[in-house]
């Protein structure tokens, strides 16, 4: 009520106004007056979003904890504390289930992020401790086994496919689970568990190579130069579409074992790297170049220098500084081990 008070008060005045002076200095109090309210807005709606444009503090809050001002939006502060409260009960559940994991732990963050990617800023569902559990156990499979004795135990393993994982999820929830929901489960992962991608962020350089080489990759990715841009291929014999090429490439040259996906899909598994971190080997995702249902349309891998090689039509080395990619551009990432 008050910030439409304000409004239709500054209206009325500049209304009244008849010199370019009066204007000059209505429109001064009126800014004076209407950017708190503008302030308040914009601090609700990015601290509500669960989308792209997540709010950093809220993540680090709802993971780190730390003191809420009390002069803080209600729904930010009670969409903090709930969120700090159901990690409180996913933690409990977690430390259940990697106590019967034999297989390595099931990743805490990954479980919360995708919670948090869900959950945060929408109607959050009635959950008792049973549906804390429900929740982690879509990512996690279970196994009957034997001990030496032959005494049979049930054995917790985590699932490293986020497919399966978001089709359990799907299942449990009863909603599909959108590549928006993937794409922000991503970044919020990577914020929460390494803090923003920079100098000193824990991405160190290389990492994206994995255990193979760059050598290794483009040695790999310069046998099909030359060879047509095939919808939906993804081997040698069919040729390749951007993403195909993409995971062949870095499969069959050792420097990570990525499994058949698309643009998005490459996407959602990177850390994002700032411009001016990005490496050779990393990879470059573009927008809008064909109408497709998730964020990311294409996908190259970064040589340097303002280049990569991609699957264009045909495979080959282009400029990404040119005036169609940089109007495209989307972002760098990174494959995380």
């Amino acid at each position: 009520m008050a910030a439409t008070a304000a409004v239709l008060a500054a209206k009325a005045v500049l209304a009244a106004a008849t010199d370019k002076r009066g204007r000059t200095a209505i429109a001064t109090v009126v800014a004076a007056v209407l950017t708190p309210f503008i302030l308040i807005v914009v601090m609700i709606l990015c601290a509500l979003s669960g989308t792209a444009g997540h709010n950093n503090a809220a993540v680090n809050l709802a993971w780190g904890g730390g003191y809420l001002s009390a002069g803080l939006p209600a729904d930010y502060r009670m969409y903090i504390e709930k969120m700090q409260e159901s990690f409180q009960k996913l933690d409990a559940v977690l430390a259940e289930i990697n106590g019967m994991a034999e297989d390595g732990a099931v990743d805490g963050y990954r479980v919360k992020a995708v919670f948090y990617s869900l959950f945060f800023g929408a109607e959050q569902p009635r959950m008792n401790d049973d549906d804390y559990r429900g929740f982690a156990d879509c990512f996690v499979a279970y196994e009957e086994r034997e001990d030496e004795e032959g005494e049979t135990y049930t054995a917790a393993v985590p699932i490293t496919d986020m497919g399966t994982v978001y089709g359990n999820l799907s299942s449990l929830l009863g909603r599909g689970i959108t590549d928006e929901d993937r794409a922000n489960a991503q970044r919020i992962y990577v914020l929460a568990k390494y803090g923003q991608a920079g100098p000193g962020s824990g991405l160190p350089p290389g990492e994206a190579m994995g255990d193979g080489s760059f050598a290794a990759l483009i040695a790999e990715g310069e046998k099909y130069l030359g060879c047509p841009y095939v919808w939906g291929g993804s081997t040698p014999e069919t040729s390749f579409d951007c993403s195909g090429f993409v995971c062949w490439v870095y499969t069959h040259s050792g420097a990570y074992p990525l499994a058949r996906t698309t643009a998005t899909g490459i996407y959602n598994q990177c850390a994002i790297v700032p411009r001016e971190e990005a490496q050779p080997g990393d990879l470059v995702f573009f927008s809008g170049t064909y109408a497709c249902s998730g964020p990311v349309s294409h996908v190259g891998i970064y040589v340097g220098g303002g280049r990569m090689l991609h699957c264009g039509s045909p495979i080959g080395y282009t400029s990404i500084e040119t005036a169609y990619w940089r109007e495209h551009f989307f972002a760098f990432g990174r494959l995380l081990d």
